[in-house]
């Protein structure tokens, strides 16, 4: 597909829209926010509860900070997320793994504890996106499959931007 071909195929922002959403992401800060999609009935007969008793907790939870709640969805904010252990820094593992058993090795590290897996090009073929707690568990599985090469790790201690 042509470059012109994918910009007519995406819906493309012009003018104000385009100012606006840029506006916005200069001058946000960046988060990190887990989101789940469901309504609130949905989750309330999954946790045996009535409705109006979720709502009074969920309202409990948006007032401390914890969760912001819309239209279908529920996102757990940075400071919900450092109540229940997690880190809004993340921990950065790069790993180099054996050629001939790559499909094995990345199966593999689906299962782990981890937020994102990506497979990257250039002197390592996979990246993982980990909370910093999870960093021992992490290392200590990856250092037990004998298809990972080396690794690297990179702890973040600041969100700059």
């Amino acid at each position: 597909m042509t470059f012109e071909e994918r910009r007519r195929s995406k819906r493309i922002l012009t003018g104000r829209p385009l100012r606006l959403l840029y506006s916005l992401y200069a001058q946000g800060r960046p988060s990190t926010v887990y989101t789940i999609k469901i309504r609130q009935r949905e989750l309330a007969e999954r946790l045996g509860v009535t409705r109006q008793a979720l709502n009074i907790h969920l309202r409990e939870l948006r007032n401390r900070g914890c969760i912001r709640t819309g239209r279908g969805f529920i996102d757990i904010t940075e400071e919900g997320l450092g109540l229940l252990g997690g880190s809004a820094n993340v921990t950065f593992v790069f790993i180099r793994v054996s050629a001939s058993k790559s499909e094995e090795v990345y199966q593999k590290m689906a299962n782990l504890p981890v937020r994102r897996i990506y497979r990257v090009a250039g002197d390592m073929d996979a990246l993982l996106i980990l909370d910093r707690e999870r960093l021992r568990e992490v290392l200590q599985k990856l250092t037990s499959m004998d298809e990972v090469e080396d690794t690297k790790t990179y702890i973040t201690d600041q969100t700059i931007k």
